[in-house]
């Protein structure tokens, strides 16, 4: 590839508005452009990038024996209707009705339409286990996209769906993938780690997400340097310190606190009390319910563990108005003594707990001496709360950290989730008709590339792994100009492409340092520069972008010394 002849329109300046590395330079290095919030077209360097990603997904999808698909991404209502997701999923699902009135969706995933395949193709277990894959086009409609092609309103999955007989054969199927997946970021240099977390909207009995350590990333994870635990801040556990029996057995008290609105408030207040010795009182509403939920003043709740804990796929805050209507308070004075038209849900935390203090249910008033198990009814106890950075590890008692992530993978076990809610049957071993067991499977090909991206780089630009970079030797003259310089060119050029290496010649009137900083910025991975001094010694600079190496080879040994250096 001639650059002259290319479309790489790189920038010099970092984009206004793009925060994560991975996003400032996908723009600068020309591999993407914008069309609208969440939407990007991947330029030729880019598609290359993606297209070598997809290539190495589908090398170790195979390899496990699956089979490629490739599915509609526009869907008929009536599926996801009979999966029960139509109703559950929100305003993330793109909608439409066509000119029949019919209504319509585009794909967020396939569970149902690969599952619809199943139940009518499928009619006994000698056809199992079945695994079935494909690469396309997504569509989630986030209220913030954000850090480019991290999150997204359209990107590229890789998603598969295993069809087993029983529980046995979907472990073997998710233990496949999950090695897959492991050798899948390897090879495109990413260091995953795989975390315990949430099944969410997808629903099924277990999942595992494939993380890549990140300042870019949105999520959470906890890990345990001792033991190698690590879950999904939305699923981890740890032994924190428990707040210890205080022996209080007197009298509830009302005591007036005016002008307390916050914990922190409270903490300050004059005969008020630590964060560890208050109840955090929140009303919530579930399926158009209010329900209480109660964690220790110095935790914070996690919304989704809250979610798994009362087997909800959605809830919300409640409003000042219902909250009022249901406690006749205002959040700040709000606890959940004498309570008794709602459920109340409270963090394992709190058990045991007494000498707490909690709002009374009157505007600037709170309750002190709570005994949680004594004063307040019918406690459902759950997880609620978030880990923190330093609370020792359930299984071996090291302190916890918590980093932020990218998620590049996760895996479901589905179980009967969708073969039952959608008929998808088979006839089994004995002769009795028993439902498939499935398992769930979710790769994004962009965050992979944004994930590397953010993994490999320096102050000059992306520094590529080799296995998907978007060519992997770049040949300059330092002047094009001179005859004996582009002659060399156009034969180490030549050379490198009858070697089947991937190879840009960048043989533009530009001055040297332009062509190199584009070179670094763009990240190609090996650089070989012909001059006029080098050359007189029957010498090029051979330049190696990870290690910033430079050193002269005799021009007649390029193509071995790459072939030494070649991953």
């Amino acid at each position: 590839m001639r650059v002259s002849k290319s479309f790489i329109p790189t920038l010099r300046d970092d984009p206004a508005g793009a925060e994560a590395v991975s996003h400032r330079l996908m723009l600068r290095a020309g591999l993407i452009r914008q069309l609208a919030a969440g939407i990007y077209s991947m330029l030729p360097l880019g598609y290359r990038v993606l297209r070598k990603v997809e290539a190495i997904v589908r090398e170790e999808m195979e390899a496990i024996g699956a089979q490629e698909f490739l599915l509609p991404a526009l869907h008929p209502a009536e599926l996801w209707k009979e999966s029960g997701r139509w109703d559950s999923i929100g305003g993330e699902m793109f909608r439409l009705r066509d000119r029949k009135d019919t209504e319509m969706c585009l794909g967020m995933t396939h569970e149902e339409v690969f599952t619809a395949i199943a139940r009518d193709e499928i009619r006994s277990y000698k056809q199992l286990p079945q695994t079935w894959y494909q690469i396309q086009t997504k569509f989630r409609d986030e209220a913030r996209p954000k850090s480019g092609v991290l999150r997204s309103r359209q990107f590229t999955m890789k998603d598969s769906y295993s069809f087993d007989v029983d529980a046995a054969g979907l472990d073997k199927s998710f233990d496949a993938h999950a090695e897959a997946y492991k050798r899948i970021f390897s090879r495109c240099g990413i260091a995953s780690v795989p975390v315990e977390a949430s099944s969410g909207a997808m629903g099924g009995s277990e999942s595992v997400e494939f993380m890549a350590v990140s300042d870019a990333g949105e999520d959470w994870i906890v890990q345990c340097d001792g033991c190698g635990y690590a879950a999904n801040l939305e699923k981890a556990q740890s032994a924190a310190a428990v707040v210890e029996d205080q022996g209080d057995t007197a009298a509830l008290e009302k005591f007036p606190t005016p002008g307390v609105r916050t914990i922190e408030d409270l903490v300050s207040f004059d005969g008020g009390a630590t964060a560890e010795r208050q109840i955090k009182t929140l009303v919530y509403v579930v399926d158009d319910e209010p329900v209480l939920l109660l964690l220790r003043g110095d935790d914070e709740l996690n919304e989704v563990k809250a979610m798994d804990a009362l087997g909800m796929q959605a809830l919300r805050p409640a409003h000042p108005g219902e909250i009022r209507k249901l406690l006749g308070a205002d959040p700040g004075s709000l606890g959940a003594v004498g309570v008794t038209n709602a459920k109340i849900y409270a963090d394992a935390m709190l058990r045991g707990c007494n000498g707490m203090t909690t709002g009374a249910n009157e505007n600037d008033f709170h309750l002190r001496h709570v005994d949680v198990e004594r004063d307040i009814a019918k406690i459902q106890w759950v997880d609620l709360r978030s880990t923190r950075e330093g609370e020792a590890c359930v299984a071996c008692g090291k302190p916890l950290r918590v980093c932020k992530s990218i998620e590049v993978g996760h895996i479901f076990k589905l179980g009967l989730r969708y073969s039952e809610a959608l008929g998808a049957k088979i006839q089994g071993a004995d002769g009795k008709e028993v439902p498939l067991v499935m398992g769930s499977y979710g790769i994004g090909i962009e965050r992979i590339m944004a994930a590397a991206i953010e993994a490999h780089h320096d102050e000059n630009g992306i520094i590529w792994p080799q296995s998907i970079a978007p060519y992997k030797v770049v040949v300059a003259a330092v002047k094009m100009k001179d005859a004996k310089q582009a002659e060399a060119v156009e034969k180490i050029y030549q050379d490198c492409i009858d070697a089947g290496f991937d190879v840009m010649m960048d043989e533009r009137d530009e001055r040297p340092g332009v062509k190199f900083k584009d070179a670094d910025l763009i990240g190609i991975p090996f650089r070989i520069v012909v001059g006029a001094r080098a050359l007189e010694k029957g010498n090029v600079e051979f330049f190696v972008r990870a290690t910033g190496e430079a050193s002269e080879i005799p021009l007649d040994q390029v193509i071995s010394e790459l072939k030494k250096r070649m991953i």
